[in-house]
C-alpha cells in the first residue's frame, strides 16, 4: 500500500472525531468534510448560510495550502446542504474562490449536517 501521510493545520478547524482533516497518498489528497467552524473558537461563524459557506471554503483553503496545494487543485468537490435553495449562493461563493477549468461537483440536499451547521464540504485534489 502507497504511503499515508497526515495532514494536519491549525488554520482549519481540528478534527471532531476519529478522522484527520486530509490524507494524501502519492499525488491525491483527500480532504475530510469541512464545517463552518472558526478554527480558533471551534464556534459555528455565524448563523446564516452567507457566512456559513465563506467559512467552509476558508477552512478548505487552509486545508489545502497544508498539504501543498490550493483550492485550485480540487477536482472533485462534494457539498450537503439543508437546503438546495441555497444552490445559486454556493455558486456566487465557490466563484471567488475557484477559478475556471471549475472541479467535477455534487450538490446533495441532507437532513442535517453535524453541529447544526448548514453546509458542509469534502473533496479530492490532485497536486
Amino acid at each position: 500500500m502507497a504511503e499515508k501521510i497526515i495532514i494536519a493545520t491549525d488554520k482549519a478547524p481540528a478534527a471532531i472525531g476519529t478522522y484527520s482533516q486530509a490524507v494524501k497518498v502519492g499525488d491525491t489528497v483527500y480532504l475530510s468534510g469541512q464545517i463552518p467552524l472558526d478554527p480558533v473558537t471551534m464556534e459555528k461563524a455565524g448563523e446564516d448560510f452567507d457566512s456559513q459557506v465563506v467559512q467552509v471554503f476558508e477552512n478548505l483553503k487552509a486545508v489545502c495550502e497544508a498539504a501543498g496545494g490550493s483550492l485550485q487543485d480540487i477536482v472533485k468537490l462534494n457539498i450537503f446542504m439543508l437546503d438546495l435553495a441555497n444552490f445559486a449562493k454556493v455558486n456566487e461563493v465557490m466563484g471567488q474562490y475557484i477559478e475556471q477549468p471549475y472541479p467535477a461537483r455534487a450538490a446533495i440536499g441532507v437532513k442535517e449536517l453535524p453541529k447544526g451547521v448548514l453546509v458542509e464540504m469534502d473533496g479530492v485534489m490532485v497536486l
